[in-house]
């Protein structure tokens, strides 16, 4: 399974599982799109999990925080990985909402909710 979501305390959370490659991208790309509209206007959490902490999904997560700034949706990251983190640091657009990255979910689930609170 590439990916699972859930809402935890109105928080939309996407955890990623694997890393589909680069091939993949586009597919991970989708699924993780249609969620983040299906669940307007609540915020999101993208868990990366440690198997899915790669080049390809980082470029994903990217695309989506540019999404999720066009809607005016709140978007945060969590992922143990410290490399990852601050490749989705530096690689984040600096214009309009900044991509904030968590090394925990339950810190990024509960800045999520406040934020949107």
């Amino acid at each position: 399974m590439l990916l699972s979501h859930s809402l935890d305390h109105g928080v939309l959370v996407v955890t990623v599982h694997e890393d589909p490659g680069v091939g993949g991208r586009a597919v991970l790309l989708a699924q993780i799109s249609d969620l983040v509209r299906a669940y307007r206007p609540a915020p999101v959490v993208i868990v990366l999990d440690d198997s899915a902490a790669r080049g390809a999904v980082v470029s994903v997560v990217l695309r989506v925080h540019r999404l999720c700034r066009g809607l005016g949706t709140l978007m945060s990251v969590a992922t143990h990985s410290a490399p990852t983190r601050r490749a989705l640091e530096v690689g984040a657009d600096t214009g309009g909402t900044r991509l904030v990255v968590h090394a925990r979910v339950d810190t990024a689930v509960s800045a999520a909710f406040a934020a949107a609170a």
